[in-house]
């Protein structure tokens, strides 16, 4: 064992009421496995016995938990861990760092280090729960290349190879047929498809959440594209995994590389459904009129100037560009997912408004870029305005087919004209969703590095998220 993972853990764990040294504990283990949970979980409290079972029946052999805990006081964190049979951090500050440095959104959640302390997947309870006997040990999740060699795929007349994907920017459409969302916007897509973005170059693969194999058939038939086998149901879970699919419908953009361009495929598309800006490459500074980024993975600088016109927009999202890069690029460098700060840009309602609301700012409701309609509200929907939840409210949709609704109250006030301060705030969901508040009025390239100075300086002040 290498000493990275003393130093990520510490000298000491516990085993049962005992301590041990950390390199004792773990010596001979081919990975770790970091189990953040808390007592007062319910999902938790269903999980870990499971786990426990699991671990004890073969996976010790291989594996080691250590149990980081999100409990509220060390006794229940002790009652807790009385009831696990591997080991534990100590109760104090380290398990909010490892949360941080994880970027631990919910719980249970496990993460897999290899021997060295490096990550091997932050997804490790899906992998020991499709593979409790530890077959695949240590899960090292599959590369787009490996899963499609595994796979089959289908055209409109029959079995198609996987070389005809190779040099081709690919979109992998995650969707089904029971899904009232997918089918509004399937068709949409399909129409782009066959009017402009098959003649740019663009390549997609329909992969099916539909419930079985006749409900994927009849869905696929309305579809001009490729798919991928419905049978394929292991590699389907492998590529939600790879590209985070955590609702449908959803779009991944592949480079003809290989690389990930985005995982907001389906917004990048909506907005640009001639193909004029394709493959659509992320800029640096993104809107959030193309969903919510790398909120939930990154710290992100905002700047809100809902109200300011065009002119203003632009400007800043122009003094925001040069750091914004400079961090991208870096980070593509290293490898990283995610870069040290990203940079967004709230130019309109919806998401931004709801933050507004979150970190106590002066809230505003601006009209959607796009005209809205009334429907039928029905259930399943909320205000891009206020946030609540539809319900029988009456809705208004937005007509070319972007995921926004304003509720009655939210489409009249959007009517009325609001003008405020442009203003900057610094997000940092990961960090137990800390956030710093920034200056309002000039929003220089000169003020923009200042902040983010600051907040990688630890000089600001840190606040929390009203939930």
């Amino acid at each position: 064992m290498s000493t990275g993972l003393v130093e990520l853990l510490g000298d000491k764990l516990l085993s049962g009421g005992e301590e041990v040294a950390t390199s004792d504990a773990l010596a001979g283990k081919a990975a770790v496995a970091l189990y953040f949970s808390a007592h007062w979980c319910p999902p938790c409290k269903g999980f870990t016995p499971k786990l426990a079972e699991w671990y004890t029946n073969g996976l010790k052999d291989k594996l080691e938990i250590v149990f980081v805990s999100g409990d509220r006081d060390a006794d229940a964190f002790k009652e807790y861990f009385a009831s696990m049979p591997w080991k534990a951090l100590p109760f104090d500050e380290k398990n909010k760092k490892l949360n941080t440095k994880f970027k631990v959104q919910g719980i249970p959640s496990v993460v897999i280090l290899d021997s060295n302390g490096d990550v091997i997947t932050k997804d490790g309870r899906a992998a020991i729960s499709g593979d409790p006997t530890g077959e695949d040990f240590p899960w090292k999740p599959k590369s787009m290349k490996d899963i499609f060699a595994a796979s089959k795929f289908i055209g409109k007349d029959g079995p198609v190879e996987s070389s005809v994907l190779d040099g081709k920017v690919l979109a992998v459409y995650f969707s089904a047929h029971w899904c009232p969302p997918c089918r509004g916007f399937t068709p949409k897509f399909a129409d782009w498809y066959t009017k402009s973005l098959k003649d740019k170059g663009l390549e997609v693969l329909f992969v099916s959440s539909d419930r079985d194999e006749a409900a994927f058939k009849e869905y696929y038939g309305e579809q001009p594209w490729l798919a991928m086998d419905f049978q394929c149901r292991k590699e389907k879970e492998q590529l939600e995994n790879l590209f985070g699919v955590s609702g449908i419908p959803s779009l991944a953009i592949i480079d003809k590389d290989g690389s990930i361009i985005t995982k907001e495929g389906r917004a990048a598309i909506t907005s640009d459904p001639e193909g004029a800006e394709f493959p659509w490459y992320p800029k640096p500074v993104s809107d959030f009129s193309s969903g919510p980024g790398l909120l939930e993975e990154a710290a992100v600088f905002i700047a809100f100037c809902e109200t300011a016109e065009d002119a203003e927009k632009a400007a800043i999202e122009e003094a925001m560009t040069p750091l914004a890069k400079k961090y991208v690029d870096e980070a593509k460098a290293a490898g990283e997912d995610a870069p040290k700060v990203a940079f967004m840009i709230a130019k309109s309602g919806g998401i931004p408004g709801q933050l507004r609301k979150m970190m106590g700012m002066q809230e505003v409701v601006t009209q959607h870029e796009h005209p809205l309609e009334a429907k039928e509200a029905g259930g399943g929907w909320g205000c891009d305005g206020c946030g609540k939840g539809g319900g029988g409210a009456k809705r208004f949709r937005c007509t070319k087919g972007c995921d926004f609704d304003f509720c009655e109250e939210c489409n009249e006030k959007a009517k009325v004209p609001v003008k405020l301060l442009s203003k900057f705030m610094l997000l940092n969901i990961p960090d137990e969703g800390a956030y710093y508040e920034g200056p309002e009025g000039d929003i220089s390239a000169d003020a923009v590095k200042a902040f983010v100075d600051g907040f990688l300086a630890g000089t600001l002040e840190k606040k929390s998220l009203e939930q």
